[in-house]
């Protein structure tokens, strides 16, 4: 838009003077306010509709659309993030594993927000990660927060497990490419307790295939699994090792240690509970 437009925009858009304002000793109207003017003249000898002057925005109405537009802005950005939570979670459980909701007992969590704060580097890179470690240990934990701190920055993430997927393409036998190609096409793919699938030959072949086409869209891949290092670099057959040679070089192995958080929260019950039926008062 030219400066004739926008002053002619201005001039249609003009609002009402308000009852602080007041006319400045250069016949211009001035906030009362901040001071400054709410108008301006436009250049010597024009004049638009017979209008010698146009509104120009004090600090105060800059102050107030700025505050709009901010407004605006945050009120998309909590739209767009809902859609991706919405479209990428498979469990609404998923929301909560936050870096904001971290007990902080995981050693290896500063690799998670090492990963989220270098991502255009990891994108670009293609580094995936492969969870592993003891059962309870937070390793789904670890990557749903990568995923939710993803979302909030509008970067599309996809956290799902093969038992999801298995089903939906027994479901959907005609659209099975189109189903892989979607699970590709996130700029992150999180596959959770990978190994835990079932093991028939339809299965590792489903499997293979979406590892494989992740594997070739060449973009970043994170899996967590209860599988040893030693399992995913040893398999027991050319099946399983078609698909742990191409995840083992894509994604970097990551164990995750620290205390079986289950046993835990099961200990902590089973403490109240004692109380609870030896009629001691008990504070959740």
């Amino acid at each position: 838009m030219c400066d004739y437009d926008n002053a002619i925009f201005r001039l249609a858009t003009a609002q009402e003077a308000e009852l602080e304002d007041y006319t400045g000793e250069d016949g211009l109207l001035y906030c009362g306010s901040c001071r400054q003017p709410k108008e301006a003249y436009f250049p010597e000898g024009k004049t638009i509709f017979g209008r010698d002057r146009h509104p120009k925005e004090c600090d105060c109405q800059r102050k107030r659309r700025e505050t709009l537009e901010a407004s605006h802005r945050e009120h998309k950005h909590q739209e767009e993030v809902e859609r991706l939570k919405r479209t990428g979670f498979t469990d609404p459980a998923m929301r909560e594993w936050t870096f904001e909701n971290d007990n902080g007992k995981c050693p290896q969590m500063h690799k998670a927000y090492s990963y989220v704060e270098q991502w255009e580097r990891v994108s670009t890179g293609n580094y995936g990660l492969i969870l592993w470690g003891n059962v309870g240990t937070g390793k789904s934990y670890f990557a749903g927060c990568i995923a939710n701190a993803l979302m909030e920055k509008e970067v599309s993430v996809c956290m799902t497990n093969f038992a999801l997927i298995l089903n939906d393409l027994a479901a959907s036998y005609k659209d099975r490419n189109e189903y892989i190609a979607r699970l590709c096409s996130f700029p992150l793919l999180i596959l959770d307790d990978f190994g835990m699938e079932r093991g028939t030959e339809y299965g590792l072949e489903q499997v293979y295939n979406v590892v494989d086409s992740r594997y070739r869209s060449r973009k970043p891949l994170i899996v967590t699994t209860n599988l040893t290092l030693e399992e995913l670099q040893n398999p027991e057959d050319t099946a399983h090792a078609r698909i742990y040679d191409r995840l083992t070089e894509m994604c970097t192995p990551v164990r995750i240690t620290g205390e079986n958080f289950r046993k835990a929260r099961a200990r902590e019950k089973m403490e109240r509970l004692k109380k609870l039926l030896n009629g001691k008062e008990i504070c959740l």
